[in-house]
Order: structure tokens, then sequence, then C-alpha cells
């Protein structure tokens, strides 16, 4: 591996965003650690890299795990290098009305979306630090400014906004970065599970959703990946603390 190459870790990126945003990353010279709950999942992304001449691995753990993190991050500075560029996009939904919602729910959705990231960024940090450069990149949503029926994923969301406000204030003088991306509606194995959950046919649904957009038309995961890219290149080093809103429209 050139000693040039910045070795980045995407989570949950064995589907949707996640994957779309390691392929760009490779696409742009990172070699990538494609990391999701489950190793053979993640492989699937890690070889479309490999089958683009790319670099990459594939590592299975639970971001919410504190043990799990530190021994995933341990073993891609082995194979691919000290990452100095970290992704925290995996996720996970429990929607519900409040009075329907379990402890469970709360508990899972918090813990993936935000013990999770604040368990890679503290994994990550340490190398980003040494190098005297990195990039860290959340994933909020449009949810983070409130939706029925997700009080636990809009609170996840929002938490992460101002955890990435934090993390810019205390690593920039590491030449570290923190944004955070929040998605609009973006077609992905997700949103087509919360068709289903709701009872609405999925073409229908994308439909109605997209006539809601101003640019009349759904998010593609490579339309937050492109955002990704922006907030990794080293010409966005005077960027950071900031929240974008990739949503088709002016929500924030």
């Amino acid at each position: 591996m050139p000693e040039s190459r910045r070795v980045a870790i995407v989570t949950g990126a064995a589907r949707g965003i996640g994957a779309a945003t390691a392929v760009r990353l490779a696409q742009d010279g990172l070699a990538v650690a494609v990391l999701d709950l489950e190793e053979s999942a993640a492989k699937v992304t890690a070889d479309a890299v490999l089958a683009q001449g790319g670099q990459a691995i594939a590592v299975g753990a639970d971001v919410a795990d504190a043990e799990a993190v530190e021994a995933a991050v341990d073993r891609v500075v082995a194979e691919l290098g000290a990452p100095t560029v970290l992704v925290n996009n995996a996720g996970a939904t429990r929607d519900n009305l409040l009075f329907k919602m379990t402890e469970t729910d709360w508990d899972t959705v918090l813990g993936v979306h935000l013990r999770g990231s604040f368990l890679m960024s503290r994994a990550a940090q340490t190398h980003m630090v040494a190098a005297g450069w990195g990039r860290i990149v959340n994933l909020s949503s449009t949810s983070a400014l409130g939706k029925r029926g997700q009080g636990n994923y809009a609170a996840a969301k929002a938490g992460l906004q101002g955890f990435t406000k934090t993390l810019a204030m205390e690593l920039g003088k590491f030449a570290i970065t923190a944004n955070c991306i929040a998605p609009g509606f973006v077609v992905t194995d997700m949103t087509r599970a919360t068709a289903d959950r709701i009872g609405v046919p999925w073409e229908q649904y994308l439909q109605d959703r997209a006539a809601a957009i101003p640019v009349q038309r759904a998010g593609r995961p490579e339309d937050i990946a492109n955002a990704v890219s922006f907030f990794v290149d080293e010409k966005a080093g005077f960027v950071s603390g900031q929240v974008l809103y990739v949503a088709g429209g002016p929500w924030g």
C-alpha cells in the first residue's frame, strides 16, 4: 500500500449510504475498512471496491460494543494502516409512537447511533491525533428536526449534531475536522422497510415522498457519498463543526 494512501473506516457499510460511501472513498484513492454488524455482509461491499481496483477489507463489529470497536480498529491498523478518516453511518430504526415505544426500542437506536459514534470516534481519534490530521463525518438526518413516530431516532440524530460540533472544538487543534451530514429521503433498504411497515406500496410511497421534495426526486445513496467525499477532501480543511442537509431542499 502506498504510504500516501489514507485509510478510512465506514460503519454500516454493507449496503445503502454506507456502501456508496465506501465505494466513493475508494474511488477517491483511500483504502477503506468496510465495517458492519455481520462481516459476511460487509464483504459484499469490500469485494465491490476490490473489483474496481481499490483496497478494502471487511470487518464485522457491533459499534455499540466497546471491546468490539477497539478490536475492529486494531484490526484495521494491522491490515490497512492507521485510520485518519471515520464515517459514522451505522444506524438502526425502531419506529413507534411514544406510548408504544419500549425501553429496548429506545436503547437500541440510541446505542447504535450515539454510543456507536462515540466509541468509534474515541478509538479512531487516537490515530488521527498521532498523524496530525483527520476527518470525522457523522450521519444525522432531517428527522433530527422532529418526526412523528421517531422519538428515539430523532433524539439520536439531533444528538449527533451536538456531538459533531463538540468534536470539532476539541480536535481542531490537531488538524482534525468533524462535520455532519443530514440526509433527507434517500432510497435505501431502510426506507423501503418503512413503506412496508406502514402498508404503502413502494412505488406509491416513493412518488409521494418525491413530490414533497423541492427538486422533485428522491435522494440516492451516491448523493450522500458525494457530500462525504467533500468533507474528507484535503481542500475541506477549513470546514468543521458544520451540519449539511442533503435533502433536495432547504431543511435545517
